[in-house]
This record gives structure tokens, sequence and C-alpha cells, in this order.
């Protein structure tokens, strides 16, 4: 393997691709640790130090995802998460309106339209998040801890000419300008580095994030136990690469065409239906439901009521059977909707008709729609297992160590295995390719 990457630095081509994918990650990493204009940093430090960040409550998930920006305020604050959330929505979209439906089948020039309402519909959801960030970081609930007020120290002091809802204004609009830059970033990645741009990014976010927290580990439970957790994890990263791999492939054969005096087709191909068919959208969606009572809860601090009560005792603690259970039947669902509306097997059965193609055994039309949707409903539920199984892990070791803390937003359970596996392979993957067309040897060999 280290021949291998010695191999991608002498190709000047992707040596160069590697050199800029990292310097994009190092001004991303940067910008996570700007400062933004209007807040108060010593107001920020107080809050950090009075609730530590992986206890940040409904925001410890996206903190996460930001590596640590979010809860500094700094210019790329708000991530890559009004990206994600956008390309999921318009994902959701394309499914019920029409247009978007038509524009997706017309290919590229469909696609560059898709693509284009995405970024609008990113710098609208960016704008919302930052105004509720900088509201909730000035009542406090961002930080779930008794702090002073980060979101800009009183201005009769400095400059009693600049009115306060001007700073504020500033510090949302620096916010959503940092959104518009990870959103360019990710972009000239996909296009001039390797791999996927967000996918990377966020890669990068959690990465940085890993070495205080397995710090963080050592120190609550010991060299002995750390030990043992690290190969835990160890062995969890193969599971998760193992099931990542795993697919059903189908097989199909397209018939011969007479064109002229030239036969075309005649091939031999196949269908491959990977066993996560929904990728990790699932956890976030199962996540996002989780957290909406989570935030009802610290909105209302009246805690006689009984629903209140009940998201205390049930919903607050991640180590609760009821949370868990709730959580791995809510990802079991969404995989279900998210396979079913993504994957349209009469879609897939329809254009394997027009091509000529079928699967040996199975008649062409409705009939290779059924057989498909029985094969994907196989794969669908050991895969939305797996699924469950990887992100209830952090609360699992809530319940056998006893530290919500420390392990609420462990690096190495739920959504970030997933993602830190699923995009190191695909990184990987693209260098190979790449590797193989210059007959050099590649990683996985």
């Amino acid at each position: 393997m280290l021949s291998a990457f010695i191999s991608a630095f002498r190709t000047p081509d992707l040596r160069k691709k590697i050199l800029f994918t990292l310097m994009i990650i190092g001004l991303y990493r940067l910008g996570a640790q700007m400062p933004s204009p209007g807040v108060d940093y010593t107001a920020v430090q107080t809050c950090l130090n009075q609730q530590p960040t992986d206890d940040a409550g409904v925001f410890g998930l996206l903190n996460l995802f930001t590596g640590g920006a979010l809860l500094q305020l700094s210019v790329f604050a708000l991530g890559v998460m009004p990206y994600i959330t956008a390309s999921i929505i318009m994902q959701l979209l394309t499914v019920v309106i029409p247009r978007l439906e038509q524009l997706r089948k017309e290919g590229q020039p469909g696609q560059v339209k898709i693509t284009q309402y995405t970024r609008y519909l990113t710098l609208g959801l960016a704008l919302l998040q930052a105004s509720g960030y900088i509201a909730l970081a000035r009542s406090g609930i961002l930080f779930n801890a008794e702090c002073p007020n980060p979101i800009l120290p009183d201005l009769s002091t400095t400059d009693a000419n600049i009115p306060y809802w001007m700073s504020i204004v500033t510090v949302v609009a620096v916010m959503v300008a940092g959104s518009a830059m990870i959103m360019w970033f990710g972009e000239q990645i996909t296009e001039r580095g390797v791999g996927n741009g967000m996918s990377l990014l966020i890669f990068a976010s959690i990465a940085a994030q890993m070495p205080s927290q397995f710090w963080a580990l050592q120190e609550s439970e010991g060299w002995f136990m750390f030990a043992v957790i690290i190969g835990l994890c160890l062995a969890i990263m193969v599971a998760v690469i193992f099931i990542e791999q795993s697919q059903r492939r189908i097989p199909v054969q397209y018939a011969k065409k007479m064109v002229g005096r030239k036969a075309y087709g005649g091939t031999s191909t196949y269908i491959p239906l990977k066993v996560n068919q929904a990728g990790v959208v699932p956890v976030i969606f199962g996540s996002s439901l989780l957290y909406i009572p989570t935030l009802f809860r610290q909105l209302n601090q009246n805690s006689d009521s009984g629903w209140v009560q009940f998201i205390d005792r049930y919903l607050l603690n991640q180590g609760s059977w009821v949370y868990i259970t709730l959580y791995a039947f809510l990802i079991i669902f969404f995989t279900y909707f998210y396979v079913s509306i993504t994957f349209k097997v009469d879609d897939v059965a329809e254009n394997m008709k027009k091509a000529g193609g079928f699967i040996p055994g199975v008649r062409p039309g409705k009939p290779t729609a059924t057989y498909l949707q029985r094969v994907l409903s196989r794969l669908t539920f050991p895969g939305s297992l797996y699924l469950a199984v990887i992100a209830i892990l952090p609360n699992l070791a809530i319940i056998a160590f006893g530290n919500q803390q420390l392990f609420a937003q462990f690096a190495f359970g739920g959504t970030s295995v997933l993602i830190m596996v699923g995009v190191g392979l695909e990184s990987v993957k693209q260098i190979e390719s790449q590797l193989m067309q210059r007959h050099y040897e590649g990683f996985l060999r």
C-alpha cells in the first residue's frame, strides 16, 4: 500500500489532484477556527468551560460534523449541514414534483438545473440556521449551560453609533457566506480533486475531533479500557467495511441486434444491489426526529408537565432502552422508506426492456420489477438492522460504561463511523482506478 501511495505522488496529474484536495481541506479547517466578527470569544470559552462540548445536548452531533466550529461560532460554524440538508430535500422532492423528475431524466442539462436549485436552497437554509443558532446562543440554549451572552458585547462601550441589530446581521451574513464558501470548496474538490468534495469535508471535520475524544476516553477509563475500546473500534471498522462492500449482483443479459451488417448487444452484465442501499441517510433522519422533542424540552422549562417528565426520563437519557428502541425503529423505517423512493424497480425494469435486456429465467416487464422488488426487500432487512446496530453502539457503550458525556457523540459509533468508512473507501477506489489506468498496482491489491 505504501508503494501505491508513492506511485500516486509520482504521477503528475494525480499528485496535483491530491495536493489540491489537501489544500482545500486545510483552508476548510482554517476557516473552522477563524473567529466571526462581533462574537465575544471570552464568553464563548466561558460557556464551553461550564459545559463540555461532547455534552452539548441536541447540538452535539452537529458540532461533530462541523469539527467543533459550531460551538466556537466561527466563520464556518454551519459546516456542510445546509448543503447536505438541501441535497436530501431536493432528492425527496424529485420523487413528488413532476418537473424535477423530468429534469432528472434529461441527463446532464437537467442535473445542472437541479444543482443550481440545490445551491439556492442551501443559502436559504444557511440563513435560517445561522439566525437560529445566534438566537439560541444569546439565550444560552446552544451551550446548554448558564453562561454569558457570547453574541456581541455591549456596544455602548465601544461604538454607540453601531446599532445592535446591525451587528447581528453582520454575524449572520458572515456565517451564510461561510456556508457558501464551503459549498464552493466541496464542488472544487469534486471537479479538480479526488473523491466527493462534501463527503471529504465531513470526513475532515469528524477526524479533527478524534484526538480529543480518544484522549478524554483514556483519561476517563484508563489505559486498559482504552486499549480494549480501541480494539473494538477496529473490529467495528472491519465489519462496516465488509458490509459496505457487500452486494447482490443480479445478472442481466442483452439480446443481439443487427444494425446493417453489424451485430450489437449480446453482452452480459449485472445490477449491483448493495446490502446498505440507503447509506447514512436513515441514521440522519432518525437522529433528527429524536432531537425534536429534546429541543422542545430545552425551550420549555416547566418540569411539571407529564410529557416533559417523559422526555426527561426516556429521551434525554440516551442510555435508556426506550430511547434505544425508538432510535432503532426509526432507522429501520427510514431505511425502507428511502430505498423505496430512490431505487425505482419499475423504472429499472422498463429501461432494461427498452434496451433489450432481461434477467435469465425472468420475463421482461412487470415480472422483472416484481423479482427486483423481492430481492431488494430481502436485502433491505439485514441492511436496516446493520444500520440500527451501528447507530446504537454509543448508546450501548453508555449502558456498559455509564458515561453519557463521553460516549454520546463518540467518533467510532453511529453516523460518524459510517461516513468515515464510506468516504475512505470511495476515495481509495478513485485513486486506485486512476492508478490502474497507468498500470500501477492499486491500494486494495
